[in-house]
């Protein structure tokens, strides 16, 4: 590749670069644009503080992504967010490799979350779905019996909610209908989220002046 050749590929990959953070950041300002987002969030934490204050747990769950972001978030609450403080009760149902194939195998894909929710769930916890399509079959039926279990359920979508919005008590969605975007904006959320449960689980001033833990890693 002779400099000129070198020249136009470098422009054309950093017009990919500059075209997907417009992108993103766009997304991320139309969530921060959406009171609805910031108030709906607000209420999904405090619901998931107080279960976790009365002895329950956060069972979150999701597809590809989503499902890489539900441990991400689990881990955040088993572990630590930004300081140290006692370990918050969260499972991801995504993990469990010889519970995800036995139940795909013996009954179907469709039933891997709602049948661990019959499993583990008590009266009071909180199932937290995530999908950016808000059609993952699987989702939709673990939010279907989540309410019969005494359940509170949160979903966390894009793509206008599908048909995961009018199963949940607290929707959030993402306004936007492109997954990469709708999974960093995810994160971005899911990150808020567990600030705010830690405030409402520990207190308003939790976290105020102290100084982030650092990761051995």
């Amino acid at each position: 590749m002779n400099p000129t050749q070198q020249a136009t590929s470098n422009d054309k990959l950093q017009s990919v670069i500059n075209r997907q953070l417009k992108s993103s950041i766009a997304t991320i300002q139309s969530v921060l644009d959406d009171p609805s987002i910031s108030s709906t969030l607000i209420a999904a934490a405090e619901c998931t503080g107080n279960a976790m204050r009365n002895g329950r747990k956060l069972m979150v769950a999701g597809n590809g992504g989503s499902a890489a972001e539900s441990q991400h978030l689990v881990a955040e609450f088993v572990s630590r967010l930004t300081v140290d403080r006692k370990a918050l009760p969260a499972i991801a149902l995504t993990v469990d490799t010889s519970i995800l194939t036995a139940i795909g195998n013996d009954y179907d894909y469709e039933n891997v979350f709602e049948r661990q929710l019959e499993a583990i769930a008590q009266e009071g916890d909180v199932f937290f779905g995530m999908s950016t399509s808000s059609n993952s079959k699987n989702i939709l039926k673990a939010l279907k019996l989540a309410p019969q279990l005494g359940v509170k359920t949160i979903g966390l979508m894009g793509n206008g909610g599908g048909r995961m919005g009018p199963l949940c008590e607290y929707s959030i969605v993402v306004p936007s209908n492109t997954t990469m975007n709708i999974q960093e904006a995810h994160l971005c959320l899911e990150h808020i989220f567990c600030m705010l449960v830690e405030k409402v689980y520990f207190g308003m001033d939790f976290g105020e002046g102290k100084t982030p833990a650092v990761p051995a890693e």
